[in-house]
């Protein structure tokens, strides 16, 4: 069999079936237990041994980064439609809140997506769908800086963040009234408050200044 042969060969029935089984009880433990939730459990519950599970994910972010993937279709859906919309400000402001949606899918993940967002480690499975959904809010803010409805120094690694820090404050059980006044709050800092066109563009996005940040 020559080398391209075998670079096509697909995985056996059974590789694939584990690696099926694993993705769907691992969904399964993360939404009753939440990320933290044994491994080892998972493994179990899907009738596989741990070390199958390890050669699968090697770690618990990216058999986490594996099964987001597999739960983004409606994320898609909605930023679809949001694209559709013809004002910034409110495309922004229903990006932010599927964001939130999304990051309260699992108790606890707001946590390991704010540390890849911040760290941007490349050997961490998660820093990839934190730069697609950083760069995707750049892309609502400068779009609404544009349209003078959001100041320039707004940015989007921040939303993100912002939407983060609210999933996880509703994981920790505020009550909705409690998390309106907290996304109040946010809105307040990041709109223009006359609503006029800035008397300078916003600077050009840079995907790579996020990741150079630091944090004390």
């Amino acid at each position: 069999m020559s080398a391209g042969e075998q670079r096509e060969r697909k995985p056996r029935a059974d590789v694939q079936r584990n690696r099926t089984a694993l993705l769907e009880t691992a969904q399964r433990h993360f939404l009753q237990h939440g990320v933290g939730t044994s491994l080892e459990a998972v493994a179990k519950d899907a009738g596989v041994g741990p070390g199958t599970l390890y050669r699968h994910f090697p770690t618990r972010e990216a058999l986490l980064a594996t099964v987001l993937q597999t739960c983004s279709e409606e994320l898609v859906a909605r930023q679809a439609d949001i694209d559709q919309l013809g004002d910034p400000a409110e495309a922004l402001e229903q990006w932010l809140r599927a964001m939130e949606e999304y990051f309260s899918a699992f108790n606890g993940l707001p946590e390991p997506l704010m540390a890849a967002a911040r760290a941007q480690e490349p050997d961490n499975p998660l820093t990839i769908p934190c730069h697609i959904l950083i760069t995707a809010t750049e892309q609502y803010v400068r779009a609404a800086q544009l349209a003078g409805h959001v100041r320039a120094s707004a940015q989007g690694f921040d939303l993100f963040l912002a939407a983060c820090s609210i999933a996880w404050i509703k994981g920790n059980g505020a009550d909705e009234e409690s998390l309106d006044r907290l996304r109040t709050l946010i809105a307040s800092g990041h709109r223009q408050r006359d609503e006029k066109k800035l008397d300078a563009p916003p600077p050009a996005f840079d995907t790579a200044v996020y990741s150079r940040r630091t944090y004390e």
